[in-house]
């Protein structure tokens, strides 16, 4: 078996970039590429581990064998390791076996940089080169006017392993998705898919939160180039793909990059600041500049190489604050005496900046759940940057104020009000997202009150005002259509519960709310504006009802919402308009399609009646635990 051949893809800028923290496409350089030197064919490998004294790639070409074929540490204290391995290719499985310096302890890793990796439970990293012809040269080219903030943005969350299942227990592949997925995604009309961690995860509990292969899509479902049909797939059908991205934390699983050389490398030294005591995992050291290119290098990674549109960034929160989590005493302030962890507030700045640098059209949503201001504002302006923001207040208190039987709900006004005293002050995207339907808080459907008539219609009503309110919509895969079961990552959805009619109405609901999402300028044109909202009336708690007026860049595209929270149609119910033009019904909850009662006026006269201090009103019947949309 061929040695190790001195060789090298760095150039001295390069170095000069990684060790300053600046090089943001590491990974055409860092892991293993199949190349060819000196008309030898091979492959090149390359690893950062500066606390080690020696670092030998194993695999089955050398029998698992430490020392066969141990890398050159380059001169200019980079800590890189590298070298070329004639003879081998794409496909072989490998692994790095590093000594440290530090006591002479032994790791085994697998490749941080590796694109493919082994179905779990095996760990090991595999060679992978294969050249994809992406067919989504449309979409990319036009993905602005998909994908800017002034356009509709309806999310279906997904876990790839439970959306449907084979078998009984074999999720689909990412081929099968590309047909069944895609079709389903497209029939219902959402804007975009967004899928929970497809990168590579050891432990499937996890949901794919825990990484440890950050470039490499899990190989559970197929390999990298099949997962890029998919995204393809999703683009020639006119969806955008988000993916739920994990720079917070990382497993300490002996084959990821906890203590990857013997030393705490990716990891934050400082137990205080490198442990999280939640989730049992370790937090990257975002004051480290190559850490910094780590990350920055890994998300510019699946924009650029897989096409993605946007990036769902997880438990920002975790990230922004010392003492998240923590007691008294568990924390040190910063050098403020503050509670922010300025380094990876810097680091997420700097993330933004240079993501929206590279890419047209493309979105970073954070998912922050606290009040810390200016989270998508642009960072010249003195924010962190991201597009936008999940808004978790407003789904808690909806909610909440949902759960409650209708006969208490006027004592909550304030409750499903509330949110539109801040709606303005972030970009925000509402979601019922995966967390929502998990450890004990059960299906949407069932958090609703009443018989079964009045939880559908609830759940419907939700939905309507869900699309309605100013921001962009998530919703959870199975909330679409009523799932009555709490999500399980190890089964599939109740797809059989489409045999009736109440949930075929739900996702027939949800189905026209996104058409009308769509189809509507008023509901997305100014939707993270107040200039796009307008109160009638949000005080009539004595009869649960909130009436508003959305509105785009044209008035004559303003429509007029009104929802009863309540099971009593409010017949006659008189609201002030703005001005003279009678007005045509474009949904109704209650719509006898949807499974609900038929009640409300398909065509509304506008009479000069002063209503709400406007000088014209129209009378119309509000269906009972209905939202009705005027034009």
């Amino acid at each position: 078996m061929a040695k190790v051949i001195p060789h090298s893809l760095f150039t001295e800028f390069d170095i000069d970039l990684f060790k300053g923290g600046k090089h943001y496409r590491l990974y055409q350089k860092l892991g293993s590429h199949v190349i060819e030197v000196d008309g030898q064919k091979g492959v090149y490998f390359a690893v950062w581990a500066p606390s080690a004294k020696a670092v030998s790639v194993i695999g089955d070409f050398n029998f698992w064998k430490e020392g066969e074929h141990q890398l050159n540490v380059r001169w200019d204290s980079s800590g890189i390791w590298e070298g070329f391995i004639a003879g081998i290719g794409k496909g072989e499985h490998y692994k790095y076996k590093i000594t440290s310096h530090n006591n002479d302890i032994k790791t085994e890793k697998a490749d941080p940089f590796a694109r493919y990796s082994e179905q779990p439970p095996k760990t090991a990293s595999i060679v992978w080169d294969a050249p994809y012809e992406w067919k989504d040269d449309e979409w990319m080219n036009t993905r602005e006017a998909h994908n800017n903030l002034d356009k509709p943005y309806s999310v279906y969350e997904v876990h790839l392993g439970s959306w449907k299942r084979k078998n009984g227990w074999e999720g689909l592949s990412y081929v099968e998705a590309s047909k069944e997925l895609v079709k389903y995604v497209k029939k219902m009309g959402f804007t975009h898919v967004e899928f929970m961690p497809i990168m590579e995860y050891p432990y499937d509990p996890s949901w794919g939160y825990q990484l440890t292969g950050y470039f490499a899509p899990t190989s559970r479902f197929g390999t990298p180039e099949d997962f890029k049909l998919l995204v393809d797939k999703f683009h020639e059908a006119g969806v955008g793909v988000i993916l739920d991205w994990v720079p917070s934390h990382f497993p300490e699983d002996a084959h990821g990059l906890g203590f990857f050389d013997g030393s705490h490398l990716y990891e934050h030294p400082d137990r205080r600041r490198g442990y999280h005591p939640d989730w049992k995992s370790l937090i990257f050291n975002y004051g480290r500049n190559e850490v910094r290119a780590f990350l920055i290098s890994n998300a510019l990674f699946w924009l650029e190489q897989y096409h993605v549109d946007g990036l769902r960034v997880d438990a920002v929160a975790s990230m922004l604050y010392l003492d998240y989590s923590r007691e008294d005493g568990e924390w040190e302030p910063n050098m403020y005496g503050n509670n922010e962890n300025l380094e990876a507030l810097s680091f997420i700045r700097e993330l933004n900046t240079e993501v929206y640098a590279s890419f047209k059209g493309v979105q970073t949503i954070a998912e922050e759940s606290t009040a810390f201001k200016g989270v998508s504002k642009p960072v010249n302006l003195g924010g962190l940057g991201f597009g936008m923001k999940w808004m978790m207040g407003w789904m808690h208190d909806t909610l909440e104020y949902f759960k409650k039987e209708p006969v208490y709900r006027s004592h909550h006004q304030g409750d499903i009000t509330f949110s539109l005293t801040y709606a303005f002050t972030e970009n925000f995207m509402l979601p019922f997202s995966h967390d929502e339907v998990v450890y004990g808080k059960n299906s949407l459907i069932y958090r609703m009150p009443g018989d079964e008539w009045q939880r559908f219609a609830n759940l419907r009503l939700l939905f309507g005002y869900m699309f309605t309110h100013p921001g962009a919509n998530l919703i959870f895969m199975g909330g679409e259509f009523g799932q009555t079961s709490e999500w399980n990552f190890q089964e599939s959805l109740d797809w059989h519960l489409l045999d009736y009619d109440f949930h075929k109405g739900i996702q027939k609901t949800v189905q026209h709310l996104n058409k009308l999402y769509k189809e509507q300028p008023a509901l997305f044109e100014k939707q993270f504006s107040p200039e796009g909202f307008e109160w009638i009336e949000w005080n009539d708690h004595t009869n649960s009802v909130l009436t508003y007026v959305r509105k785009g860049h044209k008035s004559k595209n303003d429509l007029i919402v009104a929802c009863n929270f309540t099971p009593v149609t409010r017949e006659n119910y008189r609201v002030g308009v703005h001005k003279k033009s009678d007005l045509k019904l474009v949904f109704n909850s209650d719509d006898s399609k949807f499974g609900g009662s038929g009640v409300g006026k398909s065509k509304v006269t506008v009479e000069k009646v002063s209503s709400h201090g406007r000088e014209h009103s129209a009378v119309f019947d509000l269906p009972p635990l209905g939202v009705v949309v005027y034009k």
